[in-house]
């Protein structure tokens, strides 16, 4: 893959000055307001060492979560559309100027149609003129979703976009597999974006095909949905801690800017020791890389907007706030973008 492709803000423009640069961009890609849906039902390590052999301990001490909310009667497009119900309420816009829908999703409800178009539905929003898909990378997917949405938007004048992360992990979980059952939970979470003028986008996007490390494959070659989702954990691991600050560092060269000017960095909410490692290598701040896996465990492509939204919820973020998102998943696929709050 070439770097023309990988650095999504390296196309050229005429060249501008640094810091016009940075104030052409900060004015162009804004977050207006999130939102995040998840199931009532909540797993407990305790309630898990019923189902296999582990304990709270072993999982916290590895993976630093103590639960994870299941879904019951909850699907993908309900969570989702909770979701964005919320991030339009708090962004303050009128529904029908949303241009562009996209949810990421490795478990849709239906091969088609997309939850996309279940949840256009869902909001009242079918007599207005939008595109609307999915889009599957797994745990990258929130990221992958916004690189293209800041890309569609520009050609979309005075139009907000609608990003959705939605998953329901676990109907793919093995709960006799120890490795995996005591990581996943599921959840959506959405923000509303807006793109305006010759903005650049700053972010980075990377794939590498393979269906050994982490992978979710059919028993049954004729079933749609994975009946069973399996990692290496040790690979997934030492590739994440090596991915992650690559992502990041990327980004912030291309933005020409250090950590120092960011304000929170968000991660794919996969594993703690993941997070932690990366931030220790960047010589981050305390508190920099902001963390709920310990609540919600790793709900894949919903992780990251699901935790930009408590971020939000709690009056973290003011306005002007530089974030950084960064994941990695299945594919495998990772990448990094940067957002002005």
């Amino acid at each position: 893959m070439s770097n023309d492709i990988k650095n999504i803000g390296a196309s050229a423009t005429a060249r501008l000055s640094k810091d016009a640069e940075r104030d052409n961009y900060m004015n162009g890609i804004t977050i207006c307001g999130t939102g995040s849906a998840v199931p009532e039902n909540i797993m407990t390590n305790e309630d898990l060492t019923k189902l296999v052999d582990t304990n709270d301990e072993w999982i916290s001490s590895r993976t630093g979560i103590k639960s994870r909310r299941i879904a019951t009667t909850e699907t993908t497009t309900g969570l989702a559309a909770a979701a964005a119900r919320q991030a339009i309420q708090n962004s303050g816009i009128r529904p029908q100027d949303i241009g562009l829908l996209i949810v990421a999703t490795f478990t849709p409800d239906n091969f088609t149609p997309s939850v996309a178009c279940m949840v256009q539905r869902e909001l009242g929003l079918n007599d207005v003129s939008m595109a609307a898909f999915d889009l599957n990378a797994a745990c990258s997917g929130f990221i992958y979703s916004l690189v293209a949405a800041g890309g569609m938007l520009a050609s979309m004048p005075e139009k907000y976009g609608l990003v959705i992360g939605a998953e329901v992990v676990s109907r793919t979980i093995d709960y006799t597999d120890r490795g995996t059952c005591i990581l996943f939970g599921d959840g959506a979470g959405a923000a509303v974006i807006k793109h305006k003028g010759n903005a650049r986008l700053f972010g980075y996007l990377d794939a590498k095909g393979d269906d050994e490390i982490l992978c979710a494959k059919s028993a049954d070659k004729t079933a749609y949905m994975p009946q069973k989702l399996s990692m290496n954990g040790r690979d997934v691991y030492q590739f994440a801690v090596e991915i992650v600050p690559r992502c990041i560092q990327n980004v912030l060269d291309q933005a020409d800017c250090t950590l120092d000017d960011i304000r929170y960095v968000v991660c794919h909410q996969a594993n703690s020791r993941i997070i932690t490692t990366a931030a220790e290598r960047m010589g981050a701040s305390p508190g920099q890389f902001v963390q709920n896996i310990e609540t919600y465990g790793n709900t894949s492509a919903a992780s990251i907007p699901i935790l930009l939204d408590e971020l939000n919820r709690g009056g973290k973020l003011s306005r002007g706030d530089r974030i950084i998102m960064a994941g990695f998943g299945g594919g495998l696929t990772w990448g990094a973008v940067m957002l002005e709050w």
